[in-house]
C-alpha cells in the first residue's frame, strides 16, 4: 500500500503489516451475498469480479478488479449492512484484508489517504455514470470497443462470457462482435 500512499503514519503501517493473505482458487467466494463487508481489500495478483445474482440464479458482473486494486465498503450503508452481491475470483488470486474500521481510525487524519480516496471515489462514480449513458446510448459494437480502450487487460484476462455479462449481452453475440472486429 505504500507504493499508492508513500510513508504510511506509523499506526497504519503497523496495521498494514497485520495484513491477513488470502489465496482463493477461480470460482472461489471471496465475499457472498448476506455477508457484512468488513475488510479493504488488496489485490496482489489476479481477477475478482463483483456481481449480483438475479431471481433466477442468473449472474450479472457489476464490476472487476484486477492486480494492485484497493477495494472497501464506499457508502456507510456498504459498511453497516448485508451485501446483496458477490465477489469471486475470476483465475487463481491473492488476496489482502485489513480490517476496514480498524483502518479508518489510522488513516482519518492521513491527508494522502483522504485525497487517494476522494479521487477512487470520483472515478467510481464516473465510470458508473458514464457505463449507464453507455448502456442507453451506445451499442453492443461500441461498448465492448470502449472496454477495450479503457480496460484493454481486461479483454485479455477476463473469460468472454463474464465479459459479455458485464456489457449486457450473451457471450454468443460478443464472440460474433468479437470477431466481426477482427475481420474488419
Amino acid at each position: 500500500m505504500s507504493e499508492t500512499l508513500g510513508p504510511l503514519p506509523p499506526a497504519a503501517d503497523a496495521l498494514s503489516r497485520q495484513a491477513r493473505c488470502i489465496a482463493l482458487g477461480r470460482g472461489e467466494a471471496l465475499m457472498r451475498a448476506g455477508d457484512l463487508w468488513e475488510n479493504l481489500w488488496w489485490i496482489e495478483r489476479g481477477v475478482l469480479r463483483l456481481f449480483y445474482l438475479d431471481r433466477d440464479g442468473h449472474s450479472a458482473n457489476k464490476n472487476f478488479y484486477l492486480d494492485g486494486a484497493l477495494f472497501w465498503p464506499v457508502t456507510p450503508a456498504l459498511a453497516s449492512e448485508p451485501i446483496g452481491f458477490w465477489v469471486e475470483a475470476v483465475e487463481d488470486s491473492l488476496v489482502w484484508a485489513l480490517p476496514w474500521t480498524r483502518w479508518q481510525g489510522v488513516v482519518q487524519d492521513f491527508a494522502r489517504w483522504q485525497t487517494f480516496e476522494r479521487g477512487v471515489l470520483a472515478n467510481l462514480l464516473q465510470e458508473k455514470m458514464q457505463r449507464e449513458q453507455h448502456f442507453l446510448q451506445r451499442t453492443a459494437t461500441q461498448r465492448y470497443q470502449d472496454l477495450k480502450l479503457q480496460h484493454p487487460d481486461w479483454a485479455e484476462r477476463i473469460p468472454l462470457r463474464q465479459l459479455a455479462s458485464y456489457l449486457g449481452v450473451t457471450d454468443v453475440a460478443l464472440s460474433r462482435i468479437r470477431r466481426r472486429l477482427n475481420q474488419g
